[in-house]
C-alpha cells in the first residue's frame, strides 16, 4: 500500500473513532455534586449502578396535585365510585370529606431536569429546565441511594444519600478526560419488529464497564459489555460473540437467561422495556455522531392542543392530561402484550381511546401504537383539563374523550 494512502486512511479512522467517541460523550450525565458541608465535586455522574446517560429516567411520586380542585363535587363523586384499588405506582385515598384524590407518579429523564436538592432521605426538590419546581417523594430506587462522579481532577467519587446537598446538572464537555464507561448502543431484535438507541441490559447494565456473567462448559465467565458484539437467545441461556469474533453459549446466569428483568432500548421519543420472553438478539454498534446531549432537552413546553369530545364538541387551549401530566417532559405508559413503552408527552401527536383498556397513540415521527394495561391509557385514566382562557379550565372525564391532538 502506498505510505500516503495508508498514512491518510489511518488520519480518517482516528477521527471517526474520536467523533464517535465524543458523541458518547455527550450522552453521559455531567455537573457539579454539593455535599451537605459545602464540598463540591463536578464530573460525569451515575446514579446507584443504574441511571447513568440523559436519556435515563428518575422516578419517584409528585407530593401533591392541586388540579383535583378543578373538579365539581359530583366529578369527585364519579371518581370515587369507580372504587378502584391502589396498583402499579398510585395510591388512591380519600379524606374525612370523601374526596377523591390519587398520588401519581413522577417520571422524567435526566436530560429535563436542572437542580436536584435533597431535603430528606425520602424528599427531593426538583428544578426543572423551564424553571419549574416540583416535590417529589420516594418512590423507587433512585431515593436513598449512592451516587458516583467522576470528579475531573479527583477521579471516581461515591457519595452516600445522606452527605447530598443539591446536584446541578450541566453541559456534558465534548470529550471526557476520563469516564466510568461508554454509552451501551445498538439494535434489539424482538418478535415482530427491532428497536435502535441506548440500551439498559437487564435493567442495570448501562454501560461499556459493566459485566455480563454466565457459566460455560468450562467454567464462570464474566465479560465487559464494552467488549461485546451480541447477545441471541437460546434454549436457557444465550450465545455471546465478542467484537474479536469469539463465540460462547452461556447460561446460569440472570444476564442470559429466563431471569433476566428486561431490556430497555432508549429511542427518540422514549423508551421501549422489552421483556425476556420477546427478547430475540442484541448488536451492539458505536453511537451515532448525533446523540441526544442535555441541550437537547432544553425546549420544555406546555402541553397544548384539542380536545374532541364524544358528543361532537371541541375544545382547545392548555391541556393537563390524566389530571396530571401537563409539560412535554412528562410522561405516558403502555403495554403492547408484555412489551412497555414510557414515552415523552412532547413525542405524541395524537391519542385515541379505543376501548376500556386500549388506546391508540400516534407519535411524532409516524409510530402508531395500540397500547393498554395502565392508567394513562385505560379506563383508570382521570380524564383531562382544557384551559381555554383566563378563568377555570374544563373538565372532560376520560369516557367522554374522543380524541385528543397535541400541537
Amino acid at each position: 500500500m502506498n505510505s500516503k494512502l495508508k498514512i491518510t486512511l489511518i488520519a480518517v479512522f482516528t477521527l471517526v473513532g474520536s467523533m464517535s467517541a465524543v458523541a458518547q460523550d455527550e450522552a453521559l450525565i455531567y455537573g457539579k455534586l454539593t455535599t451537605i458541608d459545602g464540598d463540591t465535586y463536578t464530573g460525569q455522574i451515575r446514579w446507584g449502578d443504574e441511571e447513568a446517560m440523559w436519556v435515563d429516567i428518575f422516578n419517584g411520586n409528585k407530593e401533591d396535585n392541586e388540579n383535583y380542585r378543578y373538579l365539581s363535587r359530583e366529578d369527585r363523586r364519579e371518581l370515587r365510585n369507580r372504587e378502584r384499588r391502589s396498583w402499579n405506582g398510585f395510591n388512591i385515598s380519600w379524606n374525612s370529606n370523601s374526596n377523591y384524590e390519587t398520588t401519581h407518579e413522577f417520571q422524567a429523564q435526566f436530560g429535563n431536569i436542572s437542580k436536584i436538592e435533597i431535603n430528606r432521605r425520602s424528599e427531593v426538590k426538583m428544578t426543572m429546565r423551564d424553571g419549574e419546581t416540583v416535590y417529589v417523594k420516594d418512590g423507587s430506587n433512585d431515593f436513598n441511594t449512592t451516587v458516583h462522579i467522576m470528579d475531573k481532577e479527583l477521579g471516581k467519587s461515591s457519595f452516600r444519600w445522606s452527605r447530598i446537598e443539591t446536584i446541578e446538572f450541566m453541559d456534558t464537555p465534548s470529550k471526557l478526560d476520563e469516564t466510568m464507561g461508554a454509552p451501551l448502543y445498538g439494535t434489539v431484535e424482538i418478535y415482530g419488529g427491532e428497536y435502535t438507541g441506548f440500551i439498559e441490559w437487564d435493567h442495570d447494565e448501562r454501560i461499556s464497564t459493566d459485566i455480563l456473567d454466565g457459566d460455560t462448559r468450562d467454567g464462570d465467565v464474566k465479560i465487559e459489555f464494552g467488549k461485546l458484539k451480541s447477545i441471541e437467545r437460546e434454549r436457557s441461556g444465550s450465545n455471546v460473540i465478542t467484537k474479536s469474533g469469539r463465540e460462547l453459549y452461556l447460561r446460569g446466569s440472570n444476564d442470559v437467561n429466563g431471569e433476566n428483568r428486561g431490556i430497555i432500548v432508549s429511542t427518540d421519543f422514549g423508551q421501549v422495556d422489552i421483556p425476556w420472553r420477546d427478547f430475540k438478539k442484541v448488536t451492539f454498534k458505536d453511537a451515532p455522531k448525533t446523540v441526544q446531549n442535555y441541550k437537547s432537552f432544553a425546549n420544555l413546553k406546555r402541553l397544548s392542543g384539542t380536545v374532541t369530545t364524544v358528543d361532537g364538541e371541541t375544545l382547545s387551549g392548555d391541556i393537563t392530561y390524566d389530571l396530571d401530566e401537563a409539560y412535554s417532559y412528562e410522561m405516558l405508559q403502555g403495554k403492547d402484550d408484555d412489551v412497555e413503552f414510557i414515552i415523552t408527552m412532547g413525542s405524541i401527536k395524537s391519542i385515541t381511546p379505543k376501548n376500556y383498556d386500549y388506546s391508540s397513540v400516534v407519535l411524532k415521527n409516524g409510530t402508531e401504537l395500540l397500547i393498554g394495561d395502565a392508567r394513562d391509557v385505560n379506563e383508570d385514566n382521570d380524564g383531562v383539563l382544557v384551559f381555554s382562557g383566563s378563568g377555570d379550565p374544563k373538565y372532560i372525564a376520560w369516557e367522554d374523550v374522543k380524541s385528543i391532538t397535541f400541537n
